[in-house]
């Protein structure tokens, strides 16, 4: 299922230019490029939260949440990449963990911690809310490409 996700989502966005994934539709939207930072940002959290069973540390912190909360410090940052930027950026982040899922037992994945507001989860369902999030973004990309193209006319 992740996997497919990915691969619809590289889809819908692998021919784009630097110009069209920083598109902003309004002063505090999110670009394309920033959605696509966000994916492997959460991703790479939830291999952190999950893999690793840790809170982040200050410098994973510094990294990751340009990515995590975009918002002005993602408008900052994730500006004049090129499609190979991100696409490498989520292609090292899955490879990481479909690597890891190798070595996992299938029991992992029914192992409940504590989660949203403290409240128990398993790692299933943690890497659902993973490419629901990537599901629910690549939405929003097509919405943003839909505007592109109408100012562009």
């Amino acid at each position: 299922m992740m996997n497919y996700t990915r691969t619809t989502t590289i889809n819908a966005v692998k021919d784009l230019t630097v110009e069209e994934l920083d598109f902003l539709y309004d002063e505090e939207a999110n670009s394309i490029g920033m959605l696509l930072a966000h994916m492997a940002a959460v991703e790479r959290a939830y291999q952190i939260a999950t893999f690793e069973n840790r809170d982040f540390t200050d410098d994973e912190l510094r990294r990751l949440n340009p990515g995590l909360q975009l918002g002005s410090i993602g408008r900052e940052q994730f500006r004049g990449n090129t499609i190979e930027f991100y696409l490498q950026e989520l292609s090292e982040v899955r490879n990481t963990t479909i690597e890891r899922f190798k070595t996992l037992p299938d029991k992992w994945l029914f192992e409940q911690t504590p989660f949203w507001w403290n409240r128990p989860a398993n790692n299933y369902f943690k890497w659902f809310h993973v490419f629901e999030d990537e599901l629910s973004h690549r939405g929003q990309i097509r919405i943003i490409k839909k505007m592109m193209n109408k100012v562009k006319k």
